[in-house]
């Protein structure tokens, strides 16, 4: 079974907006008392949203939101992804989305199936770390997919990932996109999101992979802080403040990673990681900085200097290159 959802409370359709709306005009719209109104704030409110109550005027969110809606994400998918795609999900609330593809069984081959949800109560980064998005600020996403047979360069699916997300928000118009291996998305010296893949099949195949894409949208007063990234010197930054006062559109965002995600993961099951990894390397925001590498009890100081054609991370240590097939990399912070 895939974990509970929560349905979406009525009183956000009408605050979308950003305007003021009285407790009166929202009970008599959805025939509900004060108390349940106030009810249904709070639990907004618990779910990362500002919402400002006045006892004059009601309430307001502190900006507008746009929802995700499955028709609009449908109109946005190219013919060829509309084809694939299995089944698309639009929650509200959910534990995690990758848990909501990992519970289920695995799409046919060459067949997509994909969640999306407003808010995760469990989302997880790298290494079990917490994945926080107010709702309707960011996007959730989880793709599953089925290779008939185990690609050969299986290790370097995160990195085909990333290539994919960099191409979708580059047809969005947001330059300046990089990646920091093995699996975060960065801009302007911030980080805008990552991604956590799941694989789990026989050696020879079938194999299902299950990707998961947490971007952050709009900006988070008051919860930045708690998505700096861990252990280095890099924030977390938002889409649209990058794209100078222009917001970015969820909808078609989750449309363009779907459209690229499903074109990426065709491609490295043909013919593997190659051309991904050029483009992977274009982008290497660690390429000849001083880095710090963990793993497990082990924590040394180097030279990040590029990928090694099976996508492990090579770091120049006291003139020895080290291949890095796992652990942290931070950039070192000088002092």
């Amino acid at each position: 079974m895939a974990p509970p959802a929560l349905d979406r409370p009525a009183v956000l359709e009408l605050l979308v907006d950003g305007d003021w709306h009285s407790g009166v005009d929202l009970g008599q719209a959805l025939g509900l008392s004060r108390a349940a109104i106030w009810k249904q704030v709070r639990a907004l409110r618990a779910l990362g949203l500002t919402i400002a109550a006045d006892r004059g005027r009601g309430y307001r969110l502190a900006a507008p939101l746009d929802l995700l809606s499955e028709p609009a994400i449908r109109a946005a998918l190219e013919p060829a992804t509309l084809q694939a795609l299995e089944s698309l999900d639009i929650l509200v609330v959910t534990t995690s989305t990758n848990d909501c593809l990992t519970s289920r069984p695995a799409p046919p081959p060459a067949r997509l199936r994909a969640v999306a949800a407003e808010y995760q109560t469990g989302g997880r980064g790298r290494r079990g770390r917490r994945w926080l998005s107010p709702l309707g600020h960011g996007i959730c996403l989880s793709v599953s997919w089925c290779f008939e047979i185990a690609p050969r360069d299986l290790p370097a699916l995160s990195l085909v990932a990333g290539v994919a997300v960099a191409g979708a928000l580059d047809g969005l118009g947001i330059g300046g996109v990089q990646l920091k291996w093995p699996n975060d998305i960065v801009a302007a010296g911030g980080k805008l999101g990552g991604i956590l893949v799941e694989v789990a099949g026989e050696p020879g195949g079938p194999l299902r992979a299950v990707i998961g894409i947490g971007l952050n949208a709009r900006p988070m007063p008051g919860i930045s802080a708690a998505l700096k990234d861990e252990g280095g010197a890099m924030p977390a930054l938002a889409l649209d403040e990058l794209t100078a006062g222009r917001q970015v559109p969820r909808n078609a965002l989750v449309a363009a990673l779907l459209n690229t995600l499903h074109g990426s993961l065709r491609t490295f099951g043909a013919s593997g990681a190659r051309t991904f990894l050029a483009e992977w390397r274009r982008r290497d925001c660690l390429a000849g900085r001083p880095v710090v590498v963990t793993r497990g009890q082990e924590s040394f100081t180097g030279v990040a200097c590029g990928l090694a054609d099976d996508g492990a991370l090579l770091v120049d240590r006291n003139g020895t290159i080290v291949p890095v097939v796992a652990g942290d990399v931070t950039l070192r912070v000088p002092g």
